[in-house]
């Protein structure tokens, strides 16, 4: 009777440990690089774009899309990250990209944050989580600090995931200019 305890036992950790694991790992990396990204359509704000309160995927269609995850507008962190962004947007702009931040904030808080911070590129509403949770990055109640480099075909080139603000745009700049070359 001990043996059968002992195998069921055995069995089942052997379950948990080695089949939940592969689980995890699917899907912490559900988004692959060369396919296409995931679709999302969501509202927020841009101020140079007032007229415009939803955006789409296809919106971006035939430009490379930096698409940066952030937990929460005004935090220190998420504040560094989209300055840096913004200070580092001509740049991005020479490089036919464009820049888009989406955390769970509703879209005033995001009008509010774009003031304050001055800043001039999108910042998009995903107050259930969907897309966040689409792109893997989604912790809740917040998203998750990973950015997304699409192309201008809407295929996902590269990816960073548990992002630190600090130094985050120069790098993004960098692996932007060298798939610009790879996808020439």
């Amino acid at each position: 009777m001990e043996r059968r305890n002992f195998i069921k036992s055995f069995l089942l950790f052997s379950s948990i440990l080695f089949v939940k694991p592969l689980t995890l790992f699917a899907k912490i990396n559900s988004v692959r690089i060369g396919k296409k990204a995931p679709y999302f359509l969501l509202s927020g704000f841009n101020k140079n774009d007032p007229n415009q309160n939803e955006w789409s995927l296809d919106d971006f269609a035939g430009k490379w899309l930096i698409l940066y995850f952030y937990p929460m507008d005004f935090s220190s962190g998420c504040t560094l990250q989209a300055k840096a962004f913004q200070d580092n947007l001509s740049m991005f702009k020479k490089l036919n990209s464009t820049i888009v931040g989406i955390s769970a904030d509703n879209e005033e808080e995001h009008e509010s944050f774009c003031t304050s911070a001055k800043l001039g590129y999108t910042l998009l509403s995903d107050t259930t989580g969907e897309i966040s949770k689409s792109y893997d990055s989604w912790l809740d109640p917040y998203s998750k600090r990973n950015t997304f480099m699409i192309n201008p075909k809407g295929i996902v080139v590269y990816k960073w995931i548990g992002v630190r603000p600090i130094g985050h745009a120069q790098e993004v700049l960098e692996e932007l200019t060298k798939q610009k070359k790879i996808y020439a």
